[in-house]
C-alpha cells in the first residue's frame, strides 16, 4: 500500500505542478498531508525522471521546448521494458553496480521493492534516482574525473575504490555488440568497465536488439567477462542461438506487454 500510495502521490505532484506552473515544497506538503523531506524526496525522483524541474524551494514544471525532447533523451517504452527484465534478476540483499545510461538509469524505478540492496554507481543521474525511491537502497559512488562525454565517473580513482568491494551483479550498457567479440563502446575510457567486471560475480549487459551486430572499433567487455545479455524481442533466433553458444544466457523482454 506504501509503494501505491507514492507513486499515486508523485503522479498527483505533477498534475498538480503542471497546473499551476510551479509550487512549493511547503505548498506540496499541506496539500498532500505529507512531510517536507518526503516531498523532497518525490521532487528529486520526479525529476530524475524528467517530469518536472526542481527550483530553491520547490518545483516547476518542464518547459515545452524541453519536453519535446528533440535529442530524443526520454527513456522509450522498449528500453522501461529491457529494464524491467533486467531489475527481475536482483535479489533482495544482494551488492550490485549499475554503470551510467540511459537503459541501466531505467532500472530504478524497478528497485523499489527491492529489500537490502546496496548499489554502487559512476552516474549522478543513477544516484538522485536511487535517492527519490521509497524504499532507498544503501548508495555508494565510485568518485573519480568527470566525463561529460558519458556523463559519469571515470579514471583511475574510481577504479581503485571499485577495487575495494566485492559484487554480486554488474548491470552495464553498450553503444554496440559484436558478435565475434563482444560489446563495444564509441567511448575509449574502457578502464573503469573492466575493473566493474572483475570486481562482480555476475555481468548482466542491457542493450536494445538494434544495436546488436554492430560493428565499432573499441572492445569493451569481451564475451568471456559477460554472464547475461538483456535485451528486447527484436532479437533475431539466430542471434540469440549465436550468443547462448558463447556461454551467455539471453533473457528477452516482451515488448508486446502490456
Amino acid at each position: 500500500m506504501l509503494k501505491r500510495n507514492t507513486q499515486q502521490r508523485r503522479r498527483a505532484i505533477v498534475d498538480l505542478v503542471n497546473e499551476l506552473g510551479e509550487a512549493t515544497v511547503e505548498l506540496l506538503a499541506s496539500k498532500f498531508d505529507t512531510s517536507a523531506v518526503t516531498v523532497r524526496k518525490d521532487l528529486v525522483a520526479l525529476e530524475a525522471a524528467g517530469l518536472l524541474l526542481r527550483k530553491f524551494g520547490g518545483a516547476m514544471s518542464v518547459p515545452k521546448e524541453l519536453s519535446a525532447d528533440p535529442q530524443g533523451h526520454k527513456v522509450s517504452k522498449r528500453k522501461k521494458l529491457i529494464a524491467k527484465a533486467a531489475a527481475d534478476c536482483i535479489r533482495d540483499h544482494y551488492r550490485v553496480i549499475i554503470d551510467s545510461g540511459s537503459t541501466t538509469a531505467a532500472m530504478i524505478p524497478e528497485l523499489n521493492q527491492k529489500r537490502g540492496l546496496v548499489v554502487m554507481t559512476n552516474s549522478l543521474a543513477v544516484a538522485n534516482a536511487l535517492h527519490g525511491l521509497e524504499n532507498e537502497p544503501t548508495l555508494l559512488m565510485t568518485g573519480g574525473t568527470w566525463d561529460p562525454h558519458s556523463e559519469s565517473f571515470q579514471g583511475q580513482v574510481a577504479e581503485q575504490v571499485l577495487r575495494s568491494y566485492d559484487f554480486d551483479q554488474l548491470f552495464i550498457g553498450a553503444d554496440g555488440v559484436d558478435l565475434s567479440r563482444g560489446t563495444t563502446t564509441f567511448n575509449e575510457l574502457i578502464g573503469l568497465s573492466h575493473a566493474m567486471a572483475e570486481v562482480a560475480r555476475e555481468v548482466v549487459v542491457v542493450i536494445e536488439s538494434d544495436k546488436i551486430g554492430r560493428r565499432i572499433p573499441n572492445l569493451e567487455l569481451p564475451w568471456q567477462q559477460i554472464n547475461r545479455l538483456v535485451t528486447d524481442d527484436g532479437l533475431a533466433p539466430e542471434v540469440r542461438q549465436t550468443i547462448e553458444k558463447l556461454g551467455v544466457e539471453v533473457t528477452v523482454a516482451s515488448t508486446q506487454a502490456d
